[in-house]
């Protein structure tokens, strides 16, 4: 059943549907289906703790194995032997073999990566639903509207609640795309794929030294509009704008070559990947210009903050699972408001209390062939939520 209704405006409107409440036993197997879902992520969530703490540890004594073996080159313009395979450090600006461009647009720029977005003036429905319970049946109150934005995107209209009025184009005329250099150096030494991927700090590119490419383009600041009017655009419109990583030439308009940071091994003029005896792999490049201790305190910094990410991650993860398992518990009781609120709250404070104590016993097995005293330590520790959630519970009165 459905009752629809409309606000009189061609860019909202609001639908109602309704459905009869599930009975019992129809919530009792949504809350089974619940339990599967909550028992895969339970076990997903010790996977990932545990697994986080051996790459972590792995990780650190990778890099601790790397600042003791780096050797920094004296000069990025001659290609020693003695180095032949060893880790080495090196700062320098980047140059490539040739610019890239974009014929379409006239854009040349001496760069290791250059990037052309295209975006599409389209409609974009939005959703803003509520329910509530009337005459014994759930009803779903959902207010559609609509706006026009640029996407980079194409927006399917098709599925939206009402197309008419609100139809968009179904592909983009132009495409965007990321040109890659093909040869990117450090002074004499050509960077491996893995360094040139790690070259993202993407840039807009002013356009505001072009001319218009094309009699149907027009260049409005940094934009390329394809459309009769930029200020006053239509559905189906296209902007097109531009960005650079890594300028690897001196340009009148943009400055002077950036400058990285490399730590790789050197086999002959190329600098590749490193493969440490404690498991990972070195390949490392910063903006600018570090010394090595900068270097290696950026990327624990960076493993640290990794580190905490997957473990808060893991966390949650068993804390949504053990909450998915025992809904059913809340399920049961449903049907009596008080006696549903106090176990809602009960069920969450064993959820909360169960997933940090198992979240810190699954992270200090995954230390326990690294750190084994620390591991002891965290087995302990995990112990102290079952404490505290014990401690609150109040004795029982003496009959």
């Amino acid at each position: 059943f459905q009752q629809f209704s409309d606000t009189g405006s061609r860019k909202e409107h609001v639908k109602i549907t309704s459905e009869p409440k599930p009975g019992f036993l129809e919530r009792l197997s949504e809350t089974s289906g619940g339990m599967l879902m909550g028992l895969v992520t339970f076990l997903l969530a010790f996977y990932l703790l545990f697994t986080n703490e051996g790459r972590a540890l792995r990780t650190a004594k990778s890099l601790e194995e790397g600042l003791s073996l780096v050797v920094p080159l004296d000069s990025i313009h001659s290609i020693s032997q003695q180095n032949e395979g060893r880790l080495v450090h090196l700062s320098g600006a980047l140059s490539t073999s040739k610019p890239l461009f974009d014929p379409s647009y006239g854009i040349s720029i001496q760069a290791v990566k250059l990037k052309r977005n295209v975006e599409m003036y389209q409609w974009v429905e939005y959703e803003d639903s509520k329910e509530y319970e009337e005459n014994g049946e759930i009803k779903k109150e959902t207010k559609y509207s609509y706006n026009t934005e640029w996407k980079s995107e194409v927006v399917n209209s098709r599925n939206f609640d009402r197309e008419i009025g609100h139809k968009n184009p179904s592909a983009m005329a132009v495409e965007s795309f990321t040109a890659v250099s093909p040869n990117v150096q450090v002074g004499s030494f050509v960077l491996s794929k893995g360094l040139v991927d790690k070259i993202d700090d993407f840039k807009k590119l002013s356009l505001s030294h072009l001319e218009d490419p094309h009699a149907d383009v027009t260049r409005g600041g940094d934009y390329f509009y394809h459309g009769d009017n930029p200020r006053r655009p239509e559905v189906g419109d296209l902007r097109v704008f531009f960005f650079y990583a890594g300028l690897s030439g001196d340009d009148p308009h943009l400055g002077s070559a950036d400058k990285v940071t490399v730590i790789a091994r050197q086999r002959g003029d190329q600098l590749i990947p490193y493969h440490a005896k404690s498991g990972d792999v070195l390949e490392i490049l910063y903006p600018g210009d570090l010394s090595v201790e900068e270097v290696f305190q950026k990327e624990h910094a960076s493993n640290t903050m990794k580190t905490w990410a997957l473990r808060a991650a893991g966390w949650l993860s068993m804390f949504v699972g053990i909450s998915l398992m025992t809904r059913i518990f809340y399920t049961l009781v449903d049907w009596f408001p008080i006696v549903r609120d106090l176990v809602n709250v009960g069920l969450k404070a064993f959820a909360l209390c169960v997933a940090s104590s198992l979240s810190l016993l699954t992270i200090s097995a995954g230390w326990l062939f690294y750190r084994p005293l620390w591991a002891l330590l965290l087995a302990l520790l995990s112990i102290v939520p079952i404490v505290v959630a014990r401690s609150r519970v109040p004795p029982k009165k003496q009959q």
